[in-house]
């Protein structure tokens, strides 16, 4: 049962978002209320409040069977209720044909109940809520909320008046009509909180995302001014000069060789000024990741705890250690569900040494693999390093990824500590 429990777990929950879980979490909470309020408003107290006579008997199995009824075609009607109140699809017409089919059935039962004197008027008003909380909750997802206000008002007139005739007790009408506002302000309250909820998350996960998109794209921008910088002025005087050799060596004039011989060293200078471009952009800054790791994580509701931080390391260590980070970054937002992270930076024997350890590790898997960390080994390797990844304890993963330094970059590295 356990391994079932976790499987479900890691299918329907680990691989979801944090605002899909918050959603899906609602959902549930909206399924099991209505059936909660069912069993608590209508099944449990029905049996003892009917008289003991064949047309109570027959009423009450009838009442009961309806209250079953509206619970699961709430349970069915929920997810595409809620659709609509977000904006995500259109309600299909006729969607609350039927529920309300069965609601006005059950206050028929009720009706006939207090008519036929076959029920006691407690159980009779708890199933009054007990019945316009599956109807009600639907209904307040999907219409504004002064149509929900004013139909609720209609609804509340038109049972006062029924169970009125029926009953002729003033006790009964105004629990008849106390039960009806509160239950459809209860409703109300419930479905409108809980969407309004849920559709402002979306827009802040929806912001998130575009101002990713953007900072990728002023990143694109910024590479391609930098390129057309370098290589604009060049490109142009490679033109000119390959054109003025070309009219040189026509004439026959031994110019022409000069003229060749400078845009050959102006085409060597750009490819050097080109590397150096992309070095830069493809180095990461040490220092700059730790600072916007923590960043990231806290923004994202993870507790960032950043150790110690050496400074004074080799340019090829910092920028090797960096990608480290970002790596690691990236991966505890992307697996399990971590609430802690802790980032240390220290040395060792010699060895710089890098670690990044956090909990909520339960649904990424066991090891090192996966082509990030697999390509972290390459840079690692290109300076001496290693890198080891892998569970520690039952939900803690851990990252460690070591560096030895040369003496000189030990001594300054110790004198930064």
């Amino acid at each position: 049962m356990t391994g079932r429990i976790r499987r479900w777990q890691q299918r329907h929950w680990g691989e979801r978002s944090k605002v899909e879980r918050v959603e899906l979490y609602s959902v549930i909470t909206w399924h099991c209320s209505i059936w909660f309020i069912a069993g608590c408003w209508v099944l449990l107290p029905l049996p003892a409040g009917l008289a003991h006579r064949p047309v109570a008997v027959v009423l009450g199995s009838v009442l009961a069977l309806v209250s079953v009824a509206q619970c699961a075609t709430a349970n069915a009607l929920m997810r595409t209720a809620l659709d609509a109140c977000l904006g995500r699809t259109e309600l299909p017409p006729g969607t609350h044909r039927f529920p309300a089919v069965l609601l006005g059935l059950g206050f028929a039962v009720l009706v006939a109940l207090v008519a036929l004197d076959a029920a006691k008027p407690v159980p009779v008003r708890m199933a009054i809520g007990g019945l316009l909380m599956p109807f009600g909750l639907l209904y307040a997802l999907t219409v504004p909320v002064r149509t929900f206000l004013l139909r609720a008002a209609l609804l509340t007139v038109l049972l006062t008046a029924a169970f009125g005739w029926a009953d002729h007790s003033a006790v009964g009408l105004v629990a008849t009509a106390v039960t009806t506002v509160f239950q459809s302000l209860f409703t109300l309250l419930a479905g409108r909180c809980g969407a309004w909820t849920l559709s402002v998350m979306w827009e802040a996960d929806r912001a998130r995302e575009t101002e990713a998109r953007l900072a990728v794209a002023e990143e694109r921008l910024r590479f391609g001014r930098d390129l057309h910088d370098v290589l604009g002025r060049n490109l142009s005087v490679i033109s000119l000069k390959s054109e003025l050799a070309v009219q040189l060596a026509r004439r026959g004039r031994p110019e022409a060789v000069e003229q060749m011989i400078e845009v050959q060293r102006i085409a060597q200078e750009s490819q050097r000024e080109v590397r150096a471009v992309v070095r830069g952009y493809r180095e990461a800054d040490l220092g700059a990741e730790l600072v916007g790791a923590q960043g990231v994580l806290t923004a994202a509701g993870i507790d960032c705890e950043v150790g110690d931080r050496t400074t004074g390391l080799p340019a090829e260590v910092q920028s090797v250690l960096g990608w480290v980070v970002r790596e690691a970054t990236t991966n505890v937002l992307r697996h399990g569900d971590a609430g802690h992270c802790a980032l240390r930076l220290e040395m060792r024997e010699g060895r710089v040494v890098l670690t990044v350890e956090n909990d909520g590790a339960a649904g990424t898997p066991h090891g090192g693999g996966g082509s990030g960390l697999a390509g972290l080994r390459e840079r690692l390797a290109a300076v001496g390093g290693t890198l080891r990844a892998g569970r520690v304890g039952d939900d803690r993963f851990r990252l460690s990824a070591e560096v030895p330094l040369t003496q000189e970059a030990r001594e300054v590295s110790g004198v930064m500590l």
